[in-house]
């Protein structure tokens, strides 16, 4: 299963931080791990020790294969270690990602930071990887012990606990966020209004509501334009958000406006419908 957003015509971009799950329990978990790297970019998978072996053969794999959704070939390259010291051997710098600090005396980072650390060390020639524990328990001591520094999300603190595939997705996020910021896509930009369009349409509004009476008493009338103007100034207006509310602005003041059938009737000296306005 492919999602929606997958376009196999654009080059795939590869790299990053390797992803290391410790003792990963279910394959689903894996499956999804693997969607989230692929979507950012990450593409080194890294098992130790996984619960029920990998690669597996049996049912658990179609569903693994299904939940990874376009990247299988993410799990069909992943790399599996029988302890977490071959895992990271080849790492210069490793993360361990733990709502607990453990008493470890390590510098505790929110992911942001170690991942623009990580695109920086990378950019140098290292080769650094995060550390996820499994989805019960977490890391342990030891295996945090082995890590340089340590990964916590800023999570609501009654409920700390990340499921395993949304922890390697933030941690995704903040690395492609840090290497590829040139790749995001750019807001559309409209036109600003220019100040005599602005202007005009100041002066409109103004005349309009001097013919219905809004500036009472007429002591507070320069009071009540100046916040009328604040409150547009504040929107920023583009061209087009002039042109809509001069727009609005006639329709309320003028009433509908006629259909094509009622202005031929009205040439024409015809009666008019209840609903031609």
């Amino acid at each position: 299963m492919v999602g929606a957003g997958t376009d196999r015509t654009k080059e795939a971009i590869t790299g990053g931080p390797a992803i290391i799950l410790v003792r990963p329990q279910l394959a689903v978990n894996i499956g999804m791990c693997a969607r989230a790297m692929v979507n950012f970019g990450l593409d080194d998978l890294r098992l130790v020790n996984p619960r029920e072996g990998w690669p597996r053969i049996d049912a658990r794999r179609e569903i693994a294969y299904a939940a990874a959704a376009g990247a299988a070939h993410l799990l069909d390259a992943a790399r599996v270690f029988d302890s977490l010291e071959a895992a990271v051997a080849d790492l210069h710098f490793v993360y361990a990602s733990t709502a607990r600090e453990r008493g470890q005396m390590k510098s505790v980072k929110p992911p942001a930071e170690a991942m623009s650390e990580t695109a920086q060390g990378i950019a140098d020639g290292q080769r650094r990887g995060v550390l996820f524990g499994p989805e019960r328990t977490g890391l342990d001591n030891r295996e945090v012990s082995i890590a340089d520094a340590i990964i916590t999300f800023p999570v609501n603190p009654a409920y700390a606990s990340l499921n395993l595939a949304q922890a390697v997705l933030l941690c995704g996020y903040e690395w492609f966020k840090a290497s590829h910021a040139s790749l995001a896509p750019a807001p559309a930009r409209a036109n600003p209004a220019t100040r005599e369009m602005v202007v005009a349409f100041f002066n409109f509004l103004d005349a309009k509501l001097e013919e219905r009476g809004f500036f009472r008493p007429v002591g507070k009338k320069p009071i009540m334009q100046r916040n009328l103007k604040n409150i547009f100034h504040r929107i920023g207006m583009t061209e087009q958000d002039v042109r809509t509310l001069w727009g609005a602005v006639v329709r309320l003041v003028e009433g509908p406006r006629l259909t094509v059938q009622t202005r031929k009737r009205k040439r024409r000296n015809e009666p008019l419908g209840p609903i031609d306005g």
